[in-house]
């Protein structure tokens, strides 16, 4: 998975995700929510520090740069338990 930059307003509000050298405004309210991880399909033992086994992932509909008019597309972004950063699940289509 791709390591992106998320921008968040005072509010912790995802703004914008910056991914491989492009600038994506968020331009609808993003989706929040928990998954169960299968942390033993990667490692032998549970990571050190990871009190739990729960992942958060961030649905966001995203644009390109700041145009209003273009249209939106879908972000899945799952936050990276070592660093706190995020993670873009998948290649966005049309990001090439």
């Amino acid at each position: 998975m791709e390591h992106v930059i998320v921008h968040t307003d005072s509010e912790g509000m995802p703004t914008a995700v910056l991914s491989r050298g492009r600038e994506w405004a968020v331009g609808a309210e993003p989706t929040r929510w928990f998954e169960r991880i299968n942390w033993w399909e990667t490692t032998r033992r549970m990571p050190k520090g990871a009190g739990g086994v729960d992942v958060e992932v961030l649905q966001v509909q995203v644009r390109l740069g700041h145009n209003d008019r273009s249209a939106l597309t879908t972000m899945y972004l799952q936050r990276d338990g070592l660093g706190g950063g995020w993670r873009l699940r998948e290649p966005v289509a049309g990001a090439a």
